[in-house]
């Protein structure tokens, strides 16, 4: 009896020979094993291979791959200017002052103001029948089609809160009615400024690219 055969066992059951059978791992599954290691590590490759691909021609540094995820970079537009019309100097607008409230004295005391600012005075008086005591602000501008682009602005800086109305006048001068809620007009120094701004309009918004 073999010395591999376990005491009590014979027969059928006998193992010959002096020396253990060697257990060997089939190649077949090796093999599947080395593959899947090579791709793995082919992909990996591939994927370092392909960021160092967006850091040469994306500018290099992390800053271009956050661009690449981010997508194309928003490019400011130029700011518009809006068109406007050159605005008139004082000396170039005649203005008709006229009283349409029940105090007296203010038509007068106003032309006088105006004229110091600068402005043309034309007539001085009690206002029309059609805006005496009508006029609740401050004060009501009117003149042709053509002021609204001109005069009424500048006129306008001189007093703060005035409406502006248009008529069917064929002269350039324009209209001051003075309305209930009229106090004095705007201090000379804040008139001055907002003249300035009236002349050098800012640039319009460009928005959101």
């Amino acid at each position: 009896m073999s010395m591999l055969t376990p005491p009590g066992m014979g027969g059928k059951y006998r193992i010959t020979g002096d020396a253990y059978p060697r257990m060997r791992r089939p190649r077949r599954r090796r093999r599947i094993v080395v593959a899947a290691l090579a791709a793995v590590v082919a992909l990996g490759l591939a994927g370092w291979g392909t960021l160092q691909l967006i850091d040469v021609f994306g500018g290099g540094g992390g800053d271009a791959r956050a661009r690449t995820a981010a997508g194309p970079a928003c490019k400011p537009r130029k700011a518009a200017v809006t068109a406007v019309h050159v605005p008139l100097k004082p000396a170039q607008i005649t203005v008709n002052v006229y009283n349409a409230t029940p105090r007296s004295g203010l038509a007068k005391s106003t032309a006088d103001e105006l004229k110091k600012r600068g402005f043309a005075i034309g007539k001085v008086g009690n206002a029309p029948a059609a805006y005496d005591k009508k006029v609740p602000g401050p004060g009501l501008l009117i003149g042709a089609p053509a002021a609204g682009q001109n005069a009424l602005p500048v006129l306008r800086t001189q007093l703060k809160g005035a409406s502006l109305k248009n008529d069917t006048r064929p002269t350039a001068d324009v209209d001051l009615v003075i309305g209930t809620a009229f106090k004095s007009l705007t201090a000379p120094k804040d008139a001055t400024a907002a003249l300035t701004a009236l002349a050098k309009p800012a640039p319009a918004p460009s928005g959101k690219c």
